[in-house]
């Protein structure tokens, strides 16, 4: 029987906001068992190139990543965000170590090829090195991947960290039972956009189908539950999407995705 990693990606608002990013490391501090961190840093990204006089541009609420663009990333979250959630985990009695994709050659990508829309130095995930990665978490080490990788050539790529997060996990459930927790604001999956207590609570391949039929799933859902059905049918053996919330034993409120 595999031993159980949990994978868990923040989002932005989290790092945005140094109260919540601070409980959101408790509980991840407390999580139980084998860990890797994942996060962005986007809306800290574009307020730093907007001081630098860059300005972000995006298309379809995905960035534009041109040479001076992927300058501001790497600075942001390779150093900025990443060392300073290493740095709080540390405090928190966790043995963290900060990484991009390059590191340990641990997850390669490849350029976005250019159809309508030229994305710039964005890569997508070709590779994980998960008996590397393996080597670390067995040293007893957590891992923390902010959202860049590499191509294997000597270049950087902004890679959206859902994406990075999936295929984490499909990579080491190769070694292990994998889970993900993708980390926002609503309290999970819901039924009604405008009632935030509406949580769908666990939803299946069957039910998945109905609610997309039903146009329930629709607009920014949908690409996350496309990703998390393409990880489960990868190897990866459940997905939680919630609050910070569902990282503790006592709340329920939140939505579990398995096959």
């Amino acid at each position: 029987m595999k031993e159980k990693l949990s994978i868990v990606k923040i989002g932005g608002n989290i790092i945005e906001d140094d109260a919540a990013l601070k409980d959101f490391l408790k509980l991840f501090s407390k999580l139980e068992g084998k860990k890797i961190l994942v996060h962005g840093g986007g809306k800290r990204a574009t307020a730093i190139a907007s001081k630098l006089g860059i300005e972000s541009k995006m298309v379809n609420g995905r960035r534009i990543t041109d040479a001076e663009t992927l300058e501001v990333i790497t600075m942001v979250y390779g150093g900025l965000v990443n060392k300073n959630v290493v740095a709080q985990l540390q405090a928190l009695n966790i043995d963290a170590i900060g990484l991009t994709g390059a590191d340990i050659n641990s997850i390669a990508s490849e350029k976005r090829p250019v159809n309508e829309v030229d994305f710039g130095f964005v890569g997508d995930v070709k590779k994980v090195a998960h008996k590397s990665i393996d080597k670390l978490i067995q040293a007893d080490f957590t891992p923390v991947f902010c959202a860049i990788t590499h191509d294997g050539n000597g270049q950087l790529l902004n890679t959206n960290a859902d994406t990075i997060t999936s295929q984490l996990a499909v990579g080491m459930s190769k070694l292990y039972e994998t889970s993900i927790y993708y980390c926002f604001e609503l309290n999970g999956v819901l039924k009604d956009i405008n009632d935030k207590n509406s949580v769908i609570k666990h939803i299946t391949t069957k039910l998945y189908s109905e609610l997309l039929a039903e146009g329930i799933i629709a607009d920014g859902m949908l690409p996350k539950l496309e990703n998390c059905f393409d990880a489960l049918n990868n190897g990866v053996n459940t997905i939680n999407m919630g609050n910070t919330n569902m990282l503790t034993q006592e709340n329920d409120n939140f939505t579990r995705i398995t096959l």
